[in-house]
């Protein structure tokens, strides 16, 4: 009798740890907040840096070492077509890069999520062919163009927001993808929670044309891969020529 009462017990405290470990588990579970408000949050807080100004998208907007090259390669791009394209951009942050492609365009159409952002930049470039929208990328229709430009936005979506945007590129022509990856091998489309993080923390980063987004498109060109001593990693430009 001892000890099968001694073995109940000891199963019923190994069960209770059990339980209470579950409980555990379950209240450390990160409950993803909506996009639109983790990325004001980015901003309100200066959580990509400050550069004294109301809003900042961080170095990779700033850092001449990173914009200069990037700049001229879609210039060379921008300036290759007969009649000058329809750009989107999708997520242009505080537009320290996208206006200086602004007159090489037929026009373009500056989007991102942060309405603050948006009136912001609405006062701050102006341009005849130019103009902003508040939009979230992932479930809003997005413009009809020529050129879809998404320079290290998707790095920060969950692979579900991501899937969302990837359905709707095959209505642009062309691609022009921006993304902070690891260098050498890794495994790509890790699932993050959308935010200020990328998957490069979790040596991830993105592939569009890898399950689950399995993008189908004509023709593939990198155009940039950049190294800093600033960051970890690559920061790769890639041109997608899309079937359409």
């Amino acid at each position: 009798m001892t000890s099968a009462f001694f073995y109940a017990n000891r199963l019923k405290l190994l069960l209770l740890t059990q339980m209470k470990k579950k409980e555990i588990e379950i209240k450390t579970v990160k409950n993803p907040w909506p996009t639109k408000a983790a990325m004001e949050q980015i901003y309100a807080m200066k959580l990509w840096g400050d550069n004294k100004t109301d809003f900042y998208s961080g170095i990779g907007s700033h850092n001449s070492e990173l914009k200069s090259p990037y700049i001229n390669s879609l210039v060379s791009f921008l300036t290759s077509f007969n009649v000058p394209p329809v750009v989107c951009d999708l997520g242009c942050g505080d537009f320290n890069v996208g206006k200086d492609l602004v007159k090489y365009t037929q026009r373009y159409i500056a989007i991102d999520i942060v309405t603050d952002l948006i009136a912001f930049n609405k006062k701050k470039f102006k341009d005849e062919q130019l103009e902003f929208h508040c939009m979230d990328i992932a479930l809003d229709k997005l413009p009809k163009g020529d050129v879809a430009i998404i320079r290290q936005v998707l790095q920060h979506l969950s692979n579900t927001e991501v899937l969302a945007v990837v359905e709707k590129l095959m209505e642009y022509k062309y691609i022009i993808l921006t993304e902070h990856l690891p260098e050498g091998d890794f495994e790509a489309n890790k699932e993050i929670i959308s935010g200020q993080g990328t998957r490069l923390k979790k040596q991830s980063g993105l592939n569009l044309l890898l399950p689950p987004f399995n993008l189908k498109v004509k023709e593939k060109t990198q155009l940039l891969s950049l190294a800093s001593k600033h960051y970890p990693g690559l920061i790769v430009t890639i041109l997608y020529e899309m079937h359409s």
